[in-house]
């Protein structure tokens, strides 16, 4: 089943009295339950596709259809809905809250959409177990390491229960070791059934997907499926640094 369509997607921005031509023209389908890396160097559109994807944007031209319903002519309120009961985001550089605890960061989507406290506490609590991080609900981010800390935004992008979880080079900021750790993570959610989408620049990581996406100036180069996609073997104890 098509969780995403997307067809002849452009995205034109207006550089003073110039046009910028960041994605040209874009088709592509993903399905649920699918691993799907995109990768593509600096200044590919491969960060403005997945701004549309995530529906952080909007394109110039095309559709695209997300669930079933077309979300490229929306506004922006509504793109804000879509995305809070949607999308699971993990970011680089993890985008918690500072001085809230580990529990509280993973609430907010759920306090967004009106969740009542009982039931919100109950399903972070239940996110941060489900990554491991059961021992350090009530720590704040200064207090975790790299590794744990990305782990605290999983769980919140996971907590929503969302269609797909948007990864935008979620082990950039991370050691190799513990990237992989973090990897290890994200193939357990797949297995579990979710849809996820990765954004990298790294080979090493793109390899654990089974579709790989090449975009090159605003078009998609290769779009390949991976026969023997890369598993972790291992996981690194949550105690470690990262």
């Amino acid at each position: 089943m098509n969780i995403i369509t997307i067809e002849h997607i452009a995205k034109i921005y207006q550089v003073g009295t110039e046009e910028v031509r960041a994605l040209s023209d874009v088709s592509l389908k993903i399905d649920a339950n699918e691993y799907v890396a995109i990768m593509g160097p600096s200044g590919s559109g491969k960060s403005t596709l997945m701004n549309i994807l995530g529906c952080l944007d909007t394109p110039t031209k095309g559709k695209y259809d997300f669930t079933g319903v077309n979300v490229s002519e929306m506004n922006d309120n509504e793109l804000a809905q879509i995305r809070n009961e949607k999308i699971g985001f993990v970011f680089q550089t993890f985008n918690l809250l500072p001085r809230s605890t580990a529990l509280h960061n993973v609430e907010l989507p759920l306090i967004y959409a009106g969740i009542p406290t009982v039931e919100r506490r109950e399903r972070a609590e239940a996110a941060l177990e489900n990554v491991g991080l059961s021992d350090r609900m009530t720590h704040k981010p200064n207090e975790l390491s790299g590794g744990q800390r990305q782990r605290v935004a999983v769980a919140r992008a996971l907590v929503t229960k969302p269609s797909i979880i948007l990864a935008d080079e979620p082990t950039g900021n991370l050691d190799t070791k513990t990237g992989e750790d973090i990897m290890y993570l994200f193939n357990e959610i797949y297995e579990q059934g979710n849809t996820i989408i990765l954004v990298t620049h790294e080979e090493y990581i793109a390899e654990h997907a089974n579709r790989i996406i090449r975009v090159r100036d605003g078009l998609v180069e290769s779009d390949l499926q991976v026969d023997n996609r890369k598993i972790p073997e291992k996981r690194v104890e949550q105690t470690e640094e990262g």
